[in-house]
């Protein structure tokens, strides 16, 4: 029996391994027609991974469901082709499609399980993925940078090396989930977003659709808390709800947390365009939409979200004045409040006491992050395996709740644990990549331009700084499609500023935006 599960798992992780290297060339093939077919096997690949670990289930949910289940193919096969035309004769409208599909979850039942899936997402980019395939060469955009490259190289170290340490694994699963639903196709968003014929037009539409979206979700917020009932049911925050004093919304979201991120990096990118406004009214309607995030980021109750404001706003701040000033600012801000919580932690909701006492106060990340800390001990080269947190960590601490221990809450955590050094570095390789990317030059450009000069890179760096802030207190880094599409966006506008500072004519195959990327 365990012969036969080793088989099934090597199976497993070799389908992901193929599937993700599939991923790594359309990050890192330049020639277009290569990309393409890139583009198309991974889908398919993890896809199809998908569908053979879900078999059963799937077996299960179309039994006497035959006729209904033909129909809704042939409907998405229809609605497929449809959206594909879209894309193909109007390439812009992919941009406008990704976004507006961005943070909808469909909850779905295969068989005796529940999942909430970006189906809507899902849908755009194979449909993107097909327009491409079967636009002619010289249509497609293939921006290039230095810095640009390094993260495309980085993205696909991490992703191959993540499919490959599946192969040890004891939760193989988990780790097809992440690969075949996560990394792939956001790998293939990323690279759709860079080809899109960026224009001052394109960034304004998307960035109303955005906001258009936070604020949706914040109305809903505002309803599910005025009548006391969540629209998209999730079983710890009603239970949390029963319990606690307070009432936590998720909107069209399944968790808080994501929630309030969702509307903290809006709100990023609304206080980033401000310098840009020169108009009374326009002024008034962002500070309005900022309040109205601000109400509704309240309601999830989302402290990381929280934090993720603020770092966004601070680095805005830096980068608007005198970052020695800013930073003085925090650092005396951080010493008042490392003050008051050894004068007086309990005060402010943290129990130092006891280990018991500090892991409820940190909502029981105290207790993951020790034993994931651990667990990178033990294993310090290789970790247990791609996926492996939750269930190893309930092994090696006798937890018997399924529901206890999803992930550290603390992304580095979570891969030296399951990836150990090799993971870890791969990581911190892509951090840097990316911050390179997203703030190189960004300084100058912003202090030396006029109004609208840099502002949207300065959007885009200082959202991206809080989203990964929020995944070392929460989790979901590369799992989230935000952060693929900060990246994409921001390194477009970066290809963008470069060919405004050179002469030279820009080339066929660069981005064109224009002098002025974000609304004014």
């Amino acid at each position: 029996m365990t012969m036969v599960l080793a088989v099934a798992t090597g199976g497993q992780a070799a389908v992901l391994t193929v599937a993700a290297v599939g991923a790594a060339a359309v990050l890192v093939l330049r020639d277009p027609r290569a990309r393409a077919i890139a583009m198309v096997l991974s889908l398919a690949v993890a896809a199809g991974a998908l569908v053979a670990l879900k078999a059963h289930a799937v077996s299960d949910g179309l039994s006497g469901h035959g006729a209904a289940a033909a129909a809704a193919a042939v409907a998405a096969l229809v609605a497929l082709g449809v959206l594909t035309e879209v894309i193909r004769r109007r390439p812009e409208a992919f941009a406008l499609l990704a976004f507006a599909a961005l943070p909808f979850r469909v909850p779905v039942a295969i068989g005796s399980e529940n999942a909430n899936l970006l189906l809507p997402l899902y849908a755009v980019i194979a449909a993107g993925a097909l327009a491409f395939a079967l636009r002619p060469k010289d249509d497609a955009a293939a921006g290039t940078s230095r810095a640009l490259r390094r993260v495309e190289i980085a993205l696909a170290i991490v992703l191959v090396l993540y499919a490959a340490q599946s192969a040890y694994s004891s939760d193989v699963t988990q780790a097809s989930v992440s690969v075949c639903c996560f990394y792939v196709p956001f790998a293939v968003l990323f690279r759709l977003l860079l080809d899109v014929p960026w224009t001052n037009r394109l960034l304004r539409q998307v960035f109303g659709v955005v906001v258009a979206l936070a604020l949706l979700f914040a109305a809903v917020g505002f309803v599910e808390a005025a009548t006391g009932r969540l629209l998209i049911s999730n079983a710890k925050v009603l239970e949390a709800n029963e319990i606690k004093p307070y009432f936590r919304v998720n909107s069209l979201f399944f968790d808080p947390n994501i929630y309030g991120r969702f509307l903290a990096l809006t709100m990023i990118v609304l206080a980033a365009s401000l310098p840009a406004l020169r108009r009374g009214r326009q002024v008034g309607l962002v500070a309005v939409s900022l309040a109205v995030l601000w109400a509704g980021m309240v309601l999830s109750l989302s402290q990381s979200s929280f934090a993720a404001l603020l770092l966004g706003l601070l680095v805005l701040a830096a980068l608007r004045w005198r970052p020695v000033v800013v930073g003085g600012v925090v650092v005396l801000a951080l010493a008042v409040g490392a003050a008051v919580v050894v004068a007086a932690p309990d005060q402010v909701g943290l129990h130092t006491g006891t280990s018991k006492g500090l892991d409820r106060s940190t909502s029981g990340r105290s207790d993951l992050i020790k034993g994931g800390a651990r667990m990178a001990r033990d294993r310090p080269v290789y970790g247990f395996g791609s996926g492996s947190f939750a269930n190893d960590f309930r092994k090696r601490e006798r937890v018997h709740s399924e529901k206890s221990a999803a992930a550290s809450h603390t992304i580095p955590v979570t891969v030296a644990a399951e990836q150990g050094a090799l993971g870890l570095a791969s990581y911190l390789w892509l951090l840097f990549c990316a911050f390179a990317l997203l703030f190189g030059g960004l300084w100058r450009a912003v202090r030396a331009g006029p109004a609208g000069e840099g502002v949207g890179r300065a959007a885009m760096a200082a959202a991206y700084a809080g989203l990964v802030l929020h995944t070392l207190i929460y989790a979901a880094f590369l799992e989230d499609p935000l952060s693929w599409v900060l990246l994409a966006l921001g390194a477009a506008l970066r290809l963008t500023a470069a060919g405004r500072g050179s002469r030279a004519p820009r080339a066929p195959s660069e981005p064109t935006v224009s002098p002025d990327p974000v609304p004014a």
